[in-house]
């Protein structure tokens, strides 16, 4: 009997959420649609300039953790923090979604992360990042007992960037292998692929990572092509699932031979697209380690999804096991 449906790992961040015009980000230097790794000197200089804002508990992966709770799933998250006000908007916003979250905070340096949002009309958001108490996450944190405890484990391609997050990752891995469970990833950002294309692979043709998610750009960028078929054709052949999502064309998932077309959700009006992936993967593992078919995961995905990009924010308000429901999926 498993402990946890999911484990998530990742960069465990304080979302602060403002909305801006496309010359805000052209003044400040701001590559739109990315997520922007800066430094504390940078955080203080956006923070002053930005307009009135939201503080939401985020991280790609803590995001997810908190979605697959919502549809009554069990999830555990491992993440740094420190000691301060914002470690403890994160972690009183992730207990009281149903998290397990006992990683043990930082004494005060360096500070809990903060990511910057800046959100366009067009519901697209900039993120500038200052990853701050989560580079500390390390080998020392990995709770042995959740690793080989939960049915799949789920980590962020963001956590790539800090070194020590690396080994936790690999020692997550290597407990969840031999307890007989899964490991997946997100690809998290084209930028991201860019700077780690060799070791993704490696992790996917080593079987370190057995279920991938990546949307349309990402995926691209893995494998260097501009055509999107021919990325899906390759990444059918280095993972054992792929979850590939498409904004408003829906997603593809493939194993092996199979594929199943997944169609978005309907929505009445996009306001920010913060948190869709993450709360497509939450979906879509929820569903499967529920054994639920991979049409049924893709369609839990795309419901969470479609949900979170109608609000501001990344963790969806509505609780997601009822929404499922009334929408027949559960």
């Amino acid at each position: 009997m498993s402990q946890y449906d999911v484990l998530c790992i990742g960069n465990a961040i304080v979302d602060i959420i403002a909305q801006c015009d496309e010359a805000f980000l052209t003044d400040n230097g701001i590559i739109k649609g990315a997520m922007n790794l800066i430094d504390a000197e940078r955080a203080e200089l956006l923070y002053s300039r930005m307009g009135p804002a939201i503080e939401a508990s985020g991280g790609s992966a803590g995001n997810t953790a908190a979605g697959i709770a919502s549809f009554g799933g069990r999830s555990a998250y491992f993440g740094k923090v420190s000691r301060d006000h914002l470690g403890d908007i994160f972690t009183h916003d992730i207990h009281a979604q149903g998290v397990a979250f006992d990683t043990k905070p930082l004494d005060g340096t360096p500070p809990t992360a903060r990511s910057m949002i800046f959100v366009t009309p067009d519901g697209e958001r900039s993120m500038n990042t200052y990853l701050g108490a989560c580079v500390e996450l390390g080998p020392d944190d990995v709770e042995a007992d959740k690793a080989s405890g939960a049915k799949v484990t789920y980590f962020e391609g963001y956590l790539w960037d800090p070194p020590l997050a690396k080994e936790a990752i690999r020692m997550t891995a290597a407990h969840a292998h031999a307890a007989g469970r899964e490991v997946s990833m997100t690809l998290s950002d084209s930028f991201c692929v860019d700077r780690y294309r060799a070791e993704f692979l490696e992790l996917m043709r080593s079987g370190t990572v057995d279920i991938v998610f990546a949307n349309s750009h990402e995926i691209k960028s893995l494998y260097e092509t501009s055509s999107f078929d021919e990325a899906l054709a390759q990444i059918r052949k280095d993972c054992k699932i792929a979850a590939v999502t498409r904004s408003e064309k829906g997603s593809v998932i493939v194993r092996g031979d199979e594929t199943v077309v997944i169609q978005a959700t309907e929505i009445r009006e996009l306001v920010d697209t913060t948190g869709a992936g993450d709360l497509y993967a939450a979906g879509f593992l929820f569903g499967y380690t529920q054994g639920r078919s991979l049409k049924d995961c893709g369609d839990l995905g795309s419901l969470a999804a479609g949900l979170v990009i109608q609000q501001i924010g990344p963790r969806p308000r509505q609780n997601l096991k009822r929404e499922a429901e009334q929408a027949g999926l559960l």
